[in-house]
């Protein structure tokens, strides 16, 4: 079995499927738009962003016309960082699991091999990506407790919903969402996201 390549820039797919195709070639962060739900999902959208003027962002979409909206409305909605446009070839097919092909007849993401999406990447300049660490201070539970993430009645609440956002474990520890969370950003990017997505005037503490 080939070693999986990692890519640098967090990855954006339009379904569950594609996601498990990626992630089955390749060591990368993975953001799922959930077809046209991103329309409608301004926290999803929001960590998009957060990528894009962190790590970079490659949007990965179908060949379809469906596909290539959700590319339009991506390249518009994210106006910061870095953007890397990964295309597909438009093959005619059906993917395994569907009983017939999609209304255009042409294979998605999820139909697509190991060597025609790692030459698509080549194309687009992402596998020469070298990863660099995060510059600034790791994530702490102080960190988290500035932002009601710890010690405030709905502190569940904000954790479930950065974790979702995140698409990280629900049940990740705070040491172990610390921990986590300084593989992925830093404490003055994560500050910046959380001021945005899940904003904190300060509070009662929990009893």
């Amino acid at each position: 079995m080939k070693e999986k390549q990692t890519i640098v820039p967090a990855v954006v797919v339009e379904g569950k499927y594609d996601q498990i195709r990626i992630s089955a070639y390749f060591d990368c962060v993975i953001l799922v738009t959930d077809g046209f739900r991103i329309y409608k999902r301004p926290e999803q959208l929001a960590l998009i962003r957060h990528y894009a003027r962190t790590t970079g962002v490659v949007i990965l979409t179908d060949a379809d016309a469906a596909g290539f909206q959700i590319r339009g409305y991506l390249k518009g909605a994210v106006t910061e960082g870095k953007l890397y446009h990964v295309y597909i070839p438009g093959i005619h097919g059906k993917e395994k699991r569907k009983t017939k092909p999609s209304a255009e007849g042409t294979l998605g993401v999820e139909g697509m091999d190991r060597e025609i999406l790692t030459e698509a990447f080549r194309r687009a300049g992402v596998l020469e990506l070298q990863e660099k660490p995060f510059e600034g201070s790791p994530v702490t539970p102080a960190l988290l407790y500035d932002h009601g993430l710890m010690g405030t009645p709905d502190c569940t609440l904000r954790r479930r919903a950065l974790l979702e956002a995140m698409q990280l474990p629900p049940r990740l520890s705070v040491s172990g969402l610390c921990e986590v969370l300084s593989t992925m950003t830093c404490a003055e990017q994560l500050s910046e996201f959380l001021q945005s997505y899940l904003p904190y005037e300060g509070g009662a503490a929990c009893s």
